[in-house]
């Protein structure tokens, strides 16, 4: 018997030992079944751990049986241990990552299908002839498709069959996807979108290891340089996998592959079937599927050979993965794509500190498109001082933007109100006693949600009709929203606006991944004259009507103590901004702030990027924090907050003392109460380059929680809540 290593794809740290029956063969990257306790799992077969101690080999299962399908690449499995290492998480949870469709380990199955038959009919009909006249293509047919091309019901097949005009047969489980066409529809490209194309394409076909960082202007055409280099990568007869923050710009998006490729390409996220899941899944695996859109997960999928990886948006706080491994995709991306030696594209008209600095040293190559595409003019941005220009009691728009607002409409053009807020209001308050609504699993006012009539908690997700009592007070009638989400700002434009068609968008308001392709298709096509919207709709979108943006709370991103707090303010203005006046006529741009004095808001008003990256590298670099400098945070949570706290203590009292290592903390986390839970925070923070995961394990992760305490680290952290 040979000891094996097998990781299975649960929370677990390491593989399990198991022996090797003689008539087995498995390398690293197999798939094989396994017992485990009284079940049977389906697990990969591991590297040994050299640090790991022999087992007693009396105790070892045998392995029952390898799966036959093609196993996981080297460096898959090395990008596996890289994730979970750098992010202090259990390696089965990395696997995970990978093994995320369990029906897709093992075999393809076949379905039934029918095909034309030797038997002539002595009896016919309209109706079976007209599904012979398909038939006779020579192809097979599901039941169900055949009976709709025909617009017949399935008895009709069903005679058929029965008479051997049609005999059964059998099809692959999935359709194949079609391979896109490399030369359909080509771009005309501008000077610098074509040197910027030709880097990339050279390092696609070289195969080697290179980071760009494309930095355009928003409307410059950032997209179709890394088309291009797509095409590069299916001529070579690769994979290319372009990541993107979230699902509104994946619908958008696949429609301009299309467009350029002629076919549609594989889509990769959350709001996929089940079946779709594993269609993709397993195209991907096997090569079938060349080219991948998707959320930050695909960046984990297996593919059979990976020649280019883009991460759009690249800024983007959404590529943070906040529950499980706590990844962070873009940086993920740059470690995948060194460990397979292939070229990485990063994408963004406001890149990340780190991103922009790594390009400003030279570690990145910076591809820079400054104009827009086609001639089109960047926007005027203007501040509206909230103070000089108040809105009326219970208003949140101003005159200014109002008045702005109506000249676009008087012009058959469409304006957009951007608010980063979901919802009618984000507070109920009583105003006999003071109440405020708040929920009761977490330190948060419930958010009231009209349309629906709920109160809601965007935090633990619990929601309760609308009470028409203080549940203090017992007072009826007393309860006022307070302060404004999309919601509210819909009913004040449509009382402003009667005669306006008027389309909201939010994330919480569970549209199918069709219905929202098609409320972006009738906003490109001008069927609505103002869109409200939250984040969603602020970015990688393309409306040729819209020639004026109004930002409802410019101050709103900068309301809370996240370092990131000002980049990630300007990012987000910067994006919305950038959806107007994408054609010929220039747009226009409304800020409403109490703050025009800020550096976000001067950056904005003077479209000076590089002042505001100067201004924010200077204050980040005094305070040692990323990217001059390096955070781990560990949050400590209990159903008890003295044990929450006393725990958290014990971590500081174990960490290893080393200069220039500052622990901070414990204090209650700023969302101190979710999900019933108490949550107690430390951040360490620690000079650049500094090993802090080996400083983290040998000292505070060293003790191990026990009863209902838990532990959650976050390398390099993006959320403080």
């Amino acid at each position: 018997m040979t000891t094996i290593q097998v990781l299975l794809p649960l929370a677990i740290a390491d593989a399990y030992s198991y022996d090797l029956p003689t008539h087995l063969h498995v390398e690293v990257g197999d798939f094989v079944k396994v017992p485990l306790g009284k079940q049977t799992r389906i697990g990969v077969v591991w590297p040994q751990d050299k640090a790991q101690k022999l087992p007693d080999k009396t105790k070892l299962k045998q392995v029952i049986a390898k799966i036959d399908m093609r196993p996981l690449s080297k460096g898959l499995v090395k990008f596996i241990n890289w994730t979970c290492d750098y992010y202090i998480s259990p390696k089965g949870m990395g696997l995970r990552l990978v093994m995320n469709v369990p029906e897709a380990i093992g075999q393809v199955g076949q379905i039934a299908a029918v095909k034309i038959g030797n038997t002539k009919l002595e009896r016919s009909t309209k109706a079976r002839e007209n599904i012979l006249e398909i038939a006779r293509s020579g192809k097979a047919f599901r039941k169900s498709e055949l009976a709709k091309l025909a617009g017949v019901s399935l008895g009709v097949i069903d005679g058929l069959l029965k008479v051997g005009a049609l005999m059964p047969t059998s099809l692959p489980k999935f359709k194949a996807f079609i391979r896109p066409k490399v030369d359909h529809n080509l771009a005309d490209l501008a000077e610098d979108q074509s040197t910027s194309a030709q880097a990339i394409c050279q390092a696609v076909k070289a195969a080697k290891f290179d980071c760009f960082l494309l930095d355009g202007v928003t409307g410059s055409g950032k997209t179709e340089v890394y088309f291009a280099a797509i095409a590069a990568a299916i001529e070579q007869d690769k994979q290319a996998v372009i990541l993107l923050p979230e699902i509104a710009l994946t619908v958008d998006f696949l429609q301009r592959f299309k467009g350029r490729f002629g076919v549609e390409p594989a889509a990769w996220h959350s709001g996929l079937a089940k079946g779709a899941r594993e269609r993709v899944w397993r195209a991907v695996a096997s090569g079938d599927a060349k080219i991948v859109i998707g959320a930050r997960s695909a960046l984990y999928l297996p593919y059979e050979n990976l020649g280019l990886i883009v991460v759009d948006e690249e800024h983007d706080g959404a590529y943070k993965q906040d529950s499980g491994v706590m990844y962070h995709a873009r940086d993920m991306a740059v470690v995948r794509a060194n460990i397979d030696n292939l070229p990485l594209v990063l994408a963004s008209a406001t890149p990340s500190l780190e991103t922009y600095l790594n390009a400003q040293s030279g570690k990145y190559q910076h591809l820079v498109l400054k104009k827009r595409h086609g001639g089109a003019k960047m926007p005027q941005v203007r501040a509206i001082d909230m103070r000089a220009n108040p809105p009326e009691p219970q208003k949140f728009l101003s005159e200014p933007l109002i008045k702005a607002m109506k000249l676009k409409l008087a012009a058959g053009e469409q304006s957009l109100l951007f608010l980063n807020r979901r919802g009618y209001a984000p507070l109920t308050l009583c105003r006999a006693c003071g109440h405020r609504i708040a929920c009761p699993q977490c330190d948060a006012w419930l958010v009231e949600h009209r349309f629906n009539n709920r109160l809601m908690c965007h935090h633990c997700g619990i929601s309760i009709t609308k009470p028409n009592q203080c549940n203090e007070c017992e007072a009826e009638d007393k309860l006022v929203a307070c302060g404004p989400g999309v919601e509210r700002i819909f009913e004040e434009v449509s009382l402003l606006f009667p005669e306006a068609k008027i389309e909201l968008l939010s994330s919480d308001m569970h549209m199918n991944v069709d219905e929202l392709q098609n409320r972006l298709n009738g906003i490109a096509a001008g069927e609505c004259d103002i869109i409200i919207g939250t984040q969603m709709i602020a970015k990688g979108h393309h409306f040729p009507h819209l020639t004026l943006v109004g930002v409802v709370d410019a101050d709103l991103g900068l309301e809370n103590g996240d370092p990131r707090a000002g980049e990630r303010t300007y990012q987000l203005l910067n994006q919305v901004a950038g959806r107007a006046g994408r054609e010929q006529k220039q747009g226009q741009v409304l800020l409403q702030t109490y703050n025009p004095e800020s550096p976000v808001m001067r950056a904005m008003i003077a479209q000076d990027r590089e002042a505001f990256y100067k201004v924010e590298a200077h204050n980040r670099a005094l305070a040692n924090l990323p990217p001059f400098g390096r955070l781990a945070s560990l949050v400590v949570s209990s159903k008890e907050q003295k044990k929450a706290f006393d725990f958290a203590r014990e971590m500081i009292t174990a960490a290893i003392k080393v200069d220039g290592m500052v622990i901070l903390g414990p204090a209650p986390a700023p969302m101190g109460y979710v999900r019933g839970r108490h949550r107690v925070r430390i951040l360490a923070r620690g000079p650049k380059g500094f090993k802090m995961q080996d400083w983290l394990k040998t000292g505070m992760l060293s003790i191990n929680p026990t009863g209902d305490l838990k532990v959650q680290t976050d390398t390099d952290p993006y959320s403080f809540f």
